[in-house]
């Protein structure tokens, strides 16, 4: 006479779930490494301004250290790109370049003066096209991520 657990006989769910979100987890990371090396990449230390359209130039390195990426776990995604400064002035400095908009600045040494000084910057990409580059490769990540 055979005995068999009937548990053995149907899908485990639970380990088949907790194995994917191990093999997300892991390809996510990986591709958010690569993009962000290709975004750091692009961007070249000099201190003339890049051109528009073409990445941005770094003139203290600020742009090219705190570019970061994150695996979120709750949402099961990966979020890519540059840190926040939190020096006035310099927070809205990479999604402007990333975008091009106004940015409007108080002119130093007016003391308490209202006056403003508006700065139009046109569009430096160097998120999007990374990520652009690097996306081919991620159906390559996915392949045989799941053991």
């Amino acid at each position: 006479m055979i005995r068999m657990r009937m548990t053995q006989r149907f899908f485990d769910s639970r380990a088949v779930l907790a194995k994917v979100d191990i093999a997300a987890r892991r390809v996510l990371s990986k591709f958010g490494a690569f993009v962000r090396r290709a975004a750091r990449s692009s961007i070249r230390s000099r201190r003339r301004a890049s051109a528009p359209g073409q990445p941005p130039s770094s003139h203290t390195g600020l742009l090219k250290r705190f570019l970061w990426f994150a695996y979120e776990p709750r949402r099961r995604n990966v979020v890519i790109g540059p840190a926040r400064l939190r020096r006035k002035g310099r927070g809205a400095a990479p999604s402007l370049l990333e975008c091009g908009g106004v940015l409007r600045q108080g002119l130093a040494g007016q003391g308490r003066s209202k006056r403003k000084r508006v700065v139009k910057i046109r569009p430096r990409p160097f998120m999007g096209p990374a990520f652009e580059k690097e996306q081919p490769r991620l159906p390559a990540m996915w392949a045989d991520s799941i053991r």
